[in-house]
């Protein structure tokens, strides 16, 4: 663990939960390495219906929260976000000027506001990343990659060789995804079985690690693995049924670990040399029986741990202590110190717009509030 003391993070308001509820403790290097990168980050848990947001405020971290139902994947990119949840895609744009509007005057730096909601149906969405495409998705209850259209719940891209047909069963229960040059490359599943809930018969050692141009395995035997990523020039992976984050030889597809950590390892991102790993505690059930992390640890954690590429070593962490006990995504946002996620309801979306930049030179100011806003 990190050598210095940790300190209580400042919860942010959120629904059905109170903050004492939702605590957490960091160490003061996590507030030192965000204020030092200029970033904040997301985190998803849909175990306890929650989007957490950390950003560092005068010396801790202040974790604010919006509910969702069960969100899962995120994606991030120039501005875009979007999230995955029970049964729908939340799209947000980040608005610089309703930024700057928010309580307390000039602390917000971003403000994403809702742009679309897209239904998609219990299709069970897991990691998701913008391409060249537009936003691909992770359909673990199909067994696919899928993409979205106007007309239809999703629409099929691409699915495992070893994957006979569209089902809503879960038969692999493919989880994980990475782009490269702006398409799908690298996939996560936890069996290569075509049967309904097949990947159960083999979780603590039936993963795979596939290329998804070729369909071939790049490595196997894996133990739950989840977030591939491209960093650096290397593949990343997690393997979270052991605990650890490693590399991959792409030529053998040989595993090295690169460190152990204290929990379920889900939700990978990376900012310069520092990997920010999602830790779940993991429940005490059937699904999480006979992996070597619960017979390796004990006392296990949920929250974001920060590791030092060049030394394999934790830097940071912070630990949520009570509601929030499992951890899907994480993803940095640099340049972001401080931002906000608006919910559909929040007072600002009915009165904010985005306009095409060619109308933006024609906009003229009201001389008179409009009827609705009128008291």
């Amino acid at each position: 663990m990190p050598p210095d003391p940790t300190q209580s993070a400042a919860a942010g308001t959120a629904a059905n939960n109170s903050a004492e509820a939702l605590r957490s403790v960091h160490t003061r290097s996590f507030v030192d390495l965000l204020r030092k990168l200029g970033c904040s980050v997301l985190v998803t848990t849909y175990q306890a219906g929650k989007l957490a947001i950390l950003r560092e405020n005068d010396g801790v971290i202040n974790t604010h929260f919006q509910v969702y139902q069960r969100p899962m994947g995120l994606a991030h990119n120039a501005g875009r976000l979007a999230l995955g949840t029970a049964t729908t895609v939340e799209e947000y744009r980040n608005m610089a000027d309703v930024a700057a509007k928010l309580e307390p005057p000039g602390r917000h730096d971003a403000a994403y506001l809702p742009r679309n909601s897209h239904i998609t149906g219990n299709i069970d969405i897991h990691e998701m990343a913008y391409g060249d495409e537009g936003l691909w998705i992770v359909n673990t209850r199909f067994s696919c990659l899928c993409t979205l259209d106007g007309e239809h719940s999703f629409v099929p891209r691409w699915r495992p060789p070893f994957i006979s047909g569209y089902a809503p069963e879960d038969r692999c229960h493919l989880n994980g995804l990475e782009m490269v040059d702006g398409r799908p490359k690298y996939v996560t599943a936890l069996g290569q079985t075509d049967t309904a809930g097949g990947w159960r018969d083999d979780k603590a050692a039936g993963g795979v690690l596939l290329d998804v141009d070729s369909g071939e395995a790049i490595c196997s035997g894996l133990s739950m693995p989840h977030s591939p990523r491209w960093h650096d020039g290397r593949l990343w992976v997690l393997e979270s049924g052991n605990g650890t984050l490693a590399t991959v030889d792409l030529d053998s597809g040989r595993i090295e670990t690169v460190v152990e950590l204290p929990g379920f390892t889900r939700g990978l991102d990376f900012f310069g040399p520092f990997a920010f790993v999602g830790l779940s505690q993991v429940r005490e059930s059937a699904t999480f029986s006979g992996i070597r992390l619960t017979e390796r640890e004990s006392e296990r954690h949920s929250g974001v741990w920060v590791v030092d590429l060049r030394s394999g070593r934790i830097v940071a962490f912070l630990q949520f202590e009570e509601a929030v006990q499992e951890v899907f995504a994480v993803a940095v946002l640099p340049g972001m110190r401080f931002p906000d996620v608006l919910a559909s309801d929040a007072p600002q979306v009915p009165i904010s717009f985005a306009l095409p930049s060619e109308a933006l030179a024609e906009v003229q100011r009201p001389a008179s509030p409009p009827e609705s806003s009128r008291s």
